[in-house]
């Protein structure tokens, strides 16, 4: 079994589009969207102090959970070709269990 983990730049519904196209291919056996654990704190003294963080793209971070390699590249392909039609940028990183 293998884990897929995806950080994507875009907005929630962009993120959203993307789980829910994960949750229709066939061999999934979990999706998941993982919080940002580390808590983002501005340094009172930085040039960046006060400044709104939310101007730009949010990132979304996702756990998949496949059955196999070939699952995990009907995955890398699906979301590939969402993501060229959403204009959001998607990193990967895997785990193989």
């Amino acid at each position: 079994m293998a884990m897929l983990r995806l950080r994507i730049t875009g907005t929630e519904d962009d993120a959203r589009a993307i789980s829910d196209l994960l949750q229709s291919i066939e061999g999934i056996e979990h999706v998941e969207e993982t919080d940002d654990l580390m808590p983002h704190m501005d340094d009172d003294d930085s040039s960046s102090a006060g400044l709104s963080d939310d101007i730009g793209p949010g990132t979304h971070e996702l756990e998949v959970e496949v059955g196999n390699d070939s699952t995990a590249q009907k995955v890398r392909d699906a979301v590939q070709e969402l993501a060229l039609e959403l204009d959001v940028f998607v990193e990967y990183e895997t785990d193989e269990g």
